[in-house]
């Protein structure tokens, strides 16, 4: 899939995201909207996978850690056509498939439940290990948000996935510098996110997580990396491509009203008419 696609599908997860949450009339908006690059490339271009056969035994797996953003995986998923869209309108209802947080036994697609923060990571460097020890050449991909990473749990799963040498592990860090409480170098302060990964002995890339080059060049380079792990730390916008919830920390965890979920839409639809005019 070239970039233009992919940017296309990128922009119409983004449209679904601010749908899901405005019909639930609660959820996490702005980190989903900032991982909506990384995440569609992985299901469109990067990772083996079968919407058709969504547990075939070969497949690369994906944890979401920060797993309140499960929109943003929604939304991925179904546009690549693991349920209907329709899906998403019925998001953390009473009953329906898609709840707060992922949820492995319900929703095709979905490789492991995430709800504590740190604990995503943990599962995915157990998957990656019992590739390794049963001869399985398939990869694992886990997404952390930056104000996850304070958690101590992650650094315990980073320091045994480096000293086991799991170079079938890649580490996302979404870092678009904001979680709930404000701005991460004011809350608890993990920079240098990218030395600290190293020290654990990772391959770390930093990209742009908006900039699709930058992005398939550092899977790419994921891919090439033999006996250790790889993290890539995104720099990427909370909010992206919602003017009013761009940069601001108070789109963590709210849903738009109608109005701003007009204002969205249409933001959107600019994106998207800007794209066609490629």
């Amino acid at each position: 899939m070239n970039k233009l696609e992919l940017q296309k599908n990128a922009n119409e997860v983004r449209k679904s995201i601010v749908t899901a949450v405005h019909a639930a009339k609660c959820g996490h908006p702005g980190g989903s909207l900032s991982a909506a690059d990384v995440m569609t490339y992985l299901y469109f271009e990067e990772m083996n996978v079968d919407p058709q056969d969504p547990k075939k035994a070969d497949r690369d797996r994906f944890v979401l850690s920060k797993g309140h953003v499960a929109p943003a995986l929604y939304s991925v998923l179904a546009e690549r056509g693991y349920f209907k869209k329709e899906e998403l309108l019925k998001l953390r209802k009473t009953g329906a498939m898609l709840q707060g947080h992922p949820d492995m036994k319900g929703t095709p697609g979905v490789d492991m439940s995430a709800g504590s923060l740190g604990q995503g990571i943990s599962v995915a460097v157990g998957m990656a290990l019992s590739a390794k020890l049963s001869g399985e050449d398939y990869r694992v991909y886990t997404m952390l948000g930056d104000g996850e990473i304070q958690e101590g749990q992650v650094w315990e799963a980073a320091m045994f996935a480096g000293h086991r040498n799991l170079d079938n592990l890649v580490v996302i860090v979404d870092n678009n510098n904001l979680q709930i409480d404000g701005s991460i170098d004011q809350v608890c302060s993990p920079y240098p996110i990218g030395e600290k990964f190293a020290a654990f002995n990772f391959n770390v890339v930093e990209i742009d997580g908006h900039d699709f080059d930058a992005i398939d060049e550092a899977f790419k380079k994921a891919k090439e990396t033999k006996g250790m792990p790889t993290a890539i730390i995104a720099k990427t916008v909370k909010g992206k491509s919602v003017s009013f919830m761009e940069n601001q920390a108070s789109w963590h965890g709210a849903a738009p009203n109608d109005e701003q979920f007009a204002v969205a839409m249409a933001d959107l639809e600019k994106v998207g008419e800007a794209l066609c005019q490629k």
